[in-house]
């Protein structure tokens, strides 16, 4: 007799109920997925996590882009395998990047078509990276090219790579501001990025995170 195959279980973290009836709905439609509860808060998310261990939490970034941070963190740290996806009613590039660069596996806004949502969690749970299209623009591909950076440089393209601001990459080298625009200046066209945005994407791309092409509109140049 053929055994079904064991579902992947989702856990939901959200701010809204109405939407984790929706995520709920929508799963009993998906053959490999089931949804497995939903909890109301990061802290109650947490520790349902370490003893639930699901495939996959879906949470709201309504609960603040820098608790989200913090949180994802703790989840890399607690080493329970569970891969975060997180979605929003609005999703802007900066926000994008650092929730990837603090483990995020899947990003996309709640205006999404529903079977956007069953499209990331599946791509997540085989072990792959996901991203709504557009929210690091729309137009055509970015060119690549070696770096070849100088020691100065590749320390400020290191700075930016976590997050960064000009004014934090100032006093942490003890050079002015203007400085770092002028290494970032020459960074981008060493890397064949429009911005800092663009230089984060390729850095997380090398280290095996699978996102959308770079764009050249919508990505800022500082």
């Amino acid at each position: 007799m053929t055994q079904s195959p064991v579902k992947k279980k989702i856990l939901v973290c959200d701010t809204q109920p109405v939407a984790v009836e929706g995520v709920r709905w929508l799963l009993k439609g998906a053959p490999d997925l089931e949804f497995a509860g939903a909890v109301y808060s990061l802290e109650a998310a947490f520790e349902l996590v370490r003893g639930m261990r699901p495939a996959v939490i879906v949470i709201d970034k309504g609960f603040g882009t820098v608790p989200l941070v913090d949180w994802l963190h703790q989840l890399a740290a607690s080493g329970t395998g569970c891969v975060p996806v997180i979605w929003g009613s609005n999703v802007n590039e900066s926000e994008a990047l650092r929730l990837l660069q603090a483990g995020a596996r899947g990003i996309m806004r709640r205006t999404a078509e529903p079977t956007a949502l069953i499209t990331c969690l599946n791509t997540v749970t085989a072990g792959t990276s996901w991203m709504e299209d557009g929210i690091f623009g729309s137009s055509d591909r970015l060119t690549k090219r070696s770096t070849g950076f100088t020691v100065r440089e590749a320390q400020v393209a290191a700075l930016v790579e976590k997050g960064f601001r000009n004014r934090d990459i100032a006093v942490s080298l003890g050079i002015s501001t203007g400085t770092v625009k002028i290494h970032l200046k020459h960074i981008f066209e060493k890397a064949g990025v429009r911005g800092r945005y663009g230089l984060a994407l390729t850095t997380l791309r090398k280290k095996g995170v699978d996102l959308p092409p770079l764009h050249s509109s919508g990505l800022p140049t500082m």
